[in-house]
C-alpha cells in the first residue's frame, strides 16, 4: 500500500489539486464569461475521470480479482490463480498470491496423503480401535471394530459412547481412563448371535501439547483363539491331574503300608521312604492343579457369606502355629475384634494358609512372621510379613506365576508345589480384590491383599 500511495496516488492527488487550483483561478479571471467557466469545468471533469479510470484499471479492478482468488483459496480451491501485469505492484501481488496457492495446494496434498495413510493403517489393524473426545463423543471406529460388533459406522460416529456401547466393561474402561488419566485394561465376553467373542479392551488417555486431556483411545483385541487354546490347556491339565490322582494315591498308600511293616534291609527302607515322600509331593501338586482348574472355570462361583474374620482365622490358627513351631519361627497375629467381611470363607482360609505357608518355607529358623488384618474404607486388608530371604525386583513381578520359584533349590527341599501363590492370586481376583508384594532381598517380604467389603 505504501508503494501504491507513493507511486500513483500521490502524483494523482497532486495533479488533481493543481487542476482544481487552476480551475478556480480561471473561473475568477473569466468573471462573467460563462462559456469559459463551463469549458474549464468540462476539462476539469475529463482530467479527474481519466485519473479515476486509470486508477480503477490499474489497481481497483485487479484488487477485486485478487480478492476473488483469495476467496476461492479459502473455500479450498487451491488451483485458483491470479495474473495481472498492469503495474509492478500488482505483478508482485499476483506472484505472492500464486506462490501462496501453490504452497497451500502442496500442504493439502500432503495432509490428504497422511490422512489416507492413517486411515489405511487404522482400517487394516487387526484390533478394534475407537477414538473418543473429551466430551465422550465417538469420532473414529475402524473396520475391525465393526467386524467384531457387527454394526454400521454411522451407528457410532458422532454419538456419546454410553449411548452406543452396551457393554458395562467398555463404560468402565472409558470412565477409569478419564478419571485416572492412565492406561486401563479390562476383559469381557461379547455375544454375536450364538457365537461368543472374548475381548480384551485397553483404554489410554490422549493429551495435547499442553498436557491437557483431550480424549481417549480404546484398542479392542479379539482373544477368542487365545482363549480357546488356554481352555484346551486348562482342560488338558485338569484331565491329566484327575487321571493321575488315583494311581498316585494308590502308590502312596502301598508305600505307607510297606513302611508300617518292619523292613530289615536299610536300602529297601530308604527307597520306600523316597517313594512315599515323592508320591506325597505329587499328590499335593495334583491337588493344587485341580484347585487352579476349578478356579479358572467360567462357571466357577464363590460361596459368599458374612462371617467374623477373627473366628475364621482361629479355625486355621493351630495348623499355622504348628508349622511355624517346627522351624522355630515366631508367629504373631493382629486382628481387631468384631471384624466381619463378605467372602467365600473356605477360599479365604486357603489364601491365608498358602500365604503363611509360603512365608514359613522362605524364612530361616529364628525368624518372624506376622499376620495382620485390618479394616479400611472400602476393603479388608490382609498383610503377611516375614523376615525371610526376600526377593529382587525381577522376582516380584513373577512371584504369582505358576511354578515360579524365587530360590529353586530351596523350594525343592521345602516341598512346595510352586502353585500356592498362583492359587492365592486367582482367589483374590475372583473376589474382585487386589494383591501387592513388597520385598527386599535378604530382609523379608510383605504381601498385601485387599478384599472389597
Amino acid at each position: 500500500m505504501k508503494v501504491i500511495f507513493s507511486r500513483t496516488l500521490l502524483p494523482s492527488m497532486i495533479i488533481t489539486i493543481l487542476s482544481l487550483l487552476l480551475t478556480g483561478w480561471l473561473i475568477v479571471q473569466a468573471e462573467s464569461n460563462w462559456i469559459m467557466v463551463v469549458a474549464v469545468l468540462i476539462v476539469q471533469f475529463m482530467i479527474i475521470s481519466i485519473l479515476f479510470i486509470q486508477f480503477y484499471n490499474r489497481y481497483t479492478r485487479p484488487i477485486g480479482k485478487a480478492t476473488k482468488t483469495v476467496d476461492r483459496l479459502i473455500e479450498g480451491n487451491y488451483s485458483a490463480r491470479f495474473y495481472n501485469g498492469n503495474s509492478p505492484e500488482m505483478e508482485e501481488l499476483s506472484v505472492k498470491i500464486n506462490t501462496l496457492a501453490r504452497n497451500m495446494s502442496e500442504i493439502a496434498i500432503q495432509e490428504q496423503m497422511q490422512s489416507e495413510q492413517l486411515t489405511t493403517i487404522v482400517d487394516n489393524m487387526q484390533s478394534g480401535l475407537v477414538l473418543i473426545d473429551e466430551k465422550g463423543y465417538v469420532h473414529v471406529v475402524n473396520r475391525k471394530f465393526l467386524q467384531m460388533f457387527g454394526e454400521e459406522e454411522s451407528n457410532y460416529r458422532g454419538h456419546l459412547y454410553y449411548d452406543v456401547f452396551e457393554n458395562e466393561n467398555v463404560h468402565e474402561t472409558v470412565q477409569k481412563t478419564f478419571l485416572y488419566e492412565e492406561a486401563v485394561k479390562e476383559s469381557f465376553v461379547h455375544r454375536v448371535g450364538l457365537n461368543k467373542i472374548y475381548v480384551e479392551v485397553v483404554g489410554a488417555p490422549i493429551f495435547n501439547e499442553r498436557n491437557m486431556l483431550k480424549g481417549a483411545v480404546l484398542v479392542l483385541y479379539d482373544i477368542t483363539e487365545l482363549k480357546k487354546l488356554e481352555n484346551m490347556r486348562k482342560d488338558f491339565v485338569a484331565n491329566v491331574s484327575h487321571e493321575l490322582r488315583t494311581p498316585i494315591t494308590s502308590i502312596r498308600g502301598f508305600a505307607e503300608t510297606l513302611l508300617d511293616n518292619e523292613i530289615e534291609d536299610p536300602a529297601t527302607k530308604e527307597f520306600m521312604e523316597i517313594i512315599y515322600k515323592e508320591s506325597h509331593r505329587l499328590q499335593l501338586l495334583i491337588e493344587d492343579l485341580l484347585a487352579l482348574s476349578r478356579l479358572e472355570r467360567e462357571d466357577f462361583r464363590l460361596l459368599i457369606d458374612s462371617y467374623d474374620v477373627k473366628k475364621m482365622v482361629e479355625e486355621i490358627l493351630p495348623t499355622l502355629q504348628q508349622k511355624a513351631e517346627k522351624k522355630n519361627l515366631t508367629f504373631n497375629l493382629e486382628i481387631p475384634d468384631q471384624l466381619t467381611m463378605r467372602a467365600d470363607k473356605d477360599r479365604m482360609k486357603q489364601v491365608l494358609i498358602n500365604l503363611v505357608d509360603n512365608s514359613i518355607h522362605y524364612t530361616p529358623s529364628e525368624g518372624d512372621i506376622c499376620l495382620t488384618i485390618s479394616e479400611e474404607k472400602d476393603a479388608i486388608h490382609f498383610q503377611v510379613k516375614d523376615s525371610g530371604i526376600g526377593m529382587d525386583e525381577k522376582s516380584q513381578t513373577r512371584v504369582f506365576e505358576r511354578f515360579y520359584r524365587v530360590d529353586k533349590a530351596r523350594s525343592r527341599n521345602t516341598g512346595g508345589t510352586g502353585l500356592g501363590l498362583a492359587i492365592v492370586k486367582h482367589i483374590v481376583e475372583v473376589h474382585k480384590g487386589k494383591i501387592d508384594v513388597e520385598s527386599t532381598l535378604n530382609e523379608g517380604t510383605t504381601i498385601h491383599i485387599y478384599i472389597p467389603k
